[in-house]
């Protein structure tokens, strides 16, 4: 008898031996950890402030700086989806908590990047000293800044409509607050959170040039990557470079969308009751790969394991664990004294604030600059009204065929992650030519990047419409006006709002840039908050700088409370799918 060596065959379980499969997915993987390795030894390279740090133009580095920004903004990315799920499920779950983390998002939406730059990046460096660690992180929690508050939003709207029948079928089946979180609310929250997780990072392109360019000290330290590069193109004037790098953008787009979007989003089907039948046959070849090769089915069995011992650890911990209505019982006197509270607490803040502004600003100015927060507030309703009436329609016509949603969603990642600033050269050109007045046309330019968040969440919400729904629309004869009052708008409406929520706060942010345009020599200015903004902050006036930032916050604040947060509500309570 011929001797054979080794465990036999059948103690090895058949699904997890390797296949043909595994000679593709085996490669790709070991590729990924290689790509990283490099990123993370480049990242912790040794580094001095004050050492220069030269951006070539040559088109041969744009992979390797490429490579560098994409490995900033998935760390940023992981960073974002770990605070967007605790963040928003304390928020969603604790009354006391979401009177103050809601408004505290909405501030953090407002605040420019380059404050939040200005603020931490001697921090990260003096975590790192004499490494360039410390400036990697510091451009990682910028591009954080750009993403996390749409993530959180989302999962914060997802966890407020959850549907009845479903909360009380965790009930029935006895889950803890943690079981249900995980089994229930998450699974509920993943369709949407993937869209905006998708539109979070093609916003982050838009704020990665300001990211890649880091002044400390009086010093400008530009971080290799294709922000640095576009930046360094831009101060050169040299059109054939951007061309490039917008070429490299196209590709590394369409990368991502293939390897890791479009198989989250055929996975997160799974968490829909009613995928219809071109969904269920819609598999991307890369989610063929990761589902037939065995090598993952290995990795998958020992997170699980890990997974299990984790879930049964916290579930014993969390057995006590209140739901936001036990939460909310409270008594009505720790509701009126924790209020209270915060009322101090948030008047003391303001009073701090406006001793150190009146300490070198008249109260004139203060009048006028509440003014210009006005003048740029009507711009932001007014865009968003606009892009409103154009986006929802054809989003809805998107959402409603899932093979031109497949295929739209790489383009309008692309046009969303295409930097907005490259168009202001063209906007200062066209104003002149043709005598345009700056303070109408210059406007646009602060939804150019924005706009995209309320397409992409009117296509998530459509395509989570109950096909039930639409079924039992067509057989009752729903048509035109009364089909959209009653089916449509309705039930994209909470996505709508996230979305709409986004752009409002992205567009107060992107006025900072868009107020005052600068081609060469040429530069056009716009009546407004933004421009007063930026003009202080190149003259460095601490003072004015706060004053500034601190009027634009209380607009957003303002807006969120009176109009959006109101809306938040009727989705919750009115508009939910049970």
């Amino acid at each position: 008898m011929e001797q054979r060596w080794g465990l036999p065959l059948i103690a090895w379980p058949s699904r997890l031996r390797p296949n043909v499969w595994d000679l593709v997915a085996l490669p790709l993987v070991l590729g990924v950890l290689a790509l990283i390795a490099w990123g993370g030894m480049a990242m912790g390279a040794q580094y001095q402030i004050g050492d220069a740090l030269p951006i070539s133009l040559d088109p041969w580095r744009l992979p390797e700086y490429a490579l560098r920004t994409v490995l900033r903004m998935a760390a940023a990315l992981v960073v974002s989806l770990v605070f967007s799920l605790g963040y928003a499920a304390l928020a969603a779950k604790s009354r006391q908590a979401e009177k103050i983390l809601i408004p505290v998002l909405d501030i953090l939406q407002s605040v420019p990047i380059l404050g939040f730059l200005s603020i931490t990046v001697t921090g990260f460096i003096a975590l790192f000293p004499g490494r360039l660690l410390g400036v990697e992180c510091a451009a990682i929690f910028a591009i954080f800044t750009s993403q996390a508050w749409n993530m959180t939003f989302s999962l914060y709207q997802s966890l407020r409509t959850v549907p009845t029948e479903l909360i009380e079928a965790a009930r029935m089946y006895h889950l803890s607050p943690w079981g249900r979180f995980w089994r229930l609310e998450v699974p509920h929250a993943v369709p949407a959170l993937l869209w905006n997780m998708m539109m979070s990072v093609s916003g982050g392109w838009f704020f990665v040039v300001a990211s890649e360019a880091i002044t400390v000290s009086g010093q400008s330290i530009l971080l290799p990557g294709i922000g640095s590069y576009i930046a360094t193109a831009i101060a050169e004037r040299d059109l054939g470079a951007i061309g490039y790098a917008v070429l490299v953008m196209l590709v590394v787009i369409l990368l991502y969308d293939q390897l890791l979007f479009r198989p989250l989003l055929a996975w997160s089907r799974k968490f829909r009751g009613d995928p219809g039948p071109d969904e269920e046959n819609a598999r991307p070849w890369f989610l063929i790969v990761l589902q037939r090769a065995r090598f993952f089915d290995l990795l998958q069995l020992g997170v699980l394991v890990l997974n299990r011992g984790i879930d049964r650890a916290i579930v014993s911990l969390s057995r006590g664990w209140a739901t936001r209505d036990e939460i909310g019982r409270g008594s009505p006197l720790f509701e009126l004294a924790f209020d209270a509270v915060l009322l101090l607490v948030a008047a003391a803040g303001i009073a701090w604030i406006v001793s150190f502004i009146r300490a070198s600003v008249v109260g004139s100015e203060i009048a006028w600059v509440v003014l210009l927060g006005l003048i740029t507030a009507v711009r932001v309703l007014v865009l968003i009204a606009l892009a409103s009436l154009i986006w929802v329609p054809i989003g809805v016509w998107i959402g409603l065929r899932p093979r031109i949603a497949d295929r739209a969603q790489p383009i309008v990642q692309f046009l969303a992650a295409f930097p907005a600033n490259l168009f202001f050269p063209a906007a200062v050109v066209l104003i002149l030519r043709f005598g345009l007045n700056p303070e109408i046309w210059l406007s646009p330019l602060m939804i150019l990047g924005t706009q995209w968040y309320i397409l992409f969440n009117v296509i998530a919400g459509t395509t989570a419409l109950p096909a039930e729904l639409k079924l039992a629309a067509s057989n009752l004869g729903v048509r035109r006006w009364l089909w959209w009052r009653r089916l449509i708008l309705p039930a994209i409406f909470p996505a709508y709002v996230t979305g709409a929520v986004t752009a409002s706060g992205g567009s107060w942010n992107a006025s900072i840039v868009s107020e005052v345009v600068q081609w060469g020599d040429t530069t056009l200015r716009a009546t407004g908050i933004g421009a007063y903004i930026a003009q202080y902050t190149a003259e460095g006036d601490p003072a004015r700088i706060a004053l500034g930032i601190g009027v634009l916050c209380l607009y957003v604040l303002a807006f969120n409370r009176l109009l959006w947060h109101r809306l938040y509500e009727l989705a919750a309570e009115r508009l939910r799918l049970d």
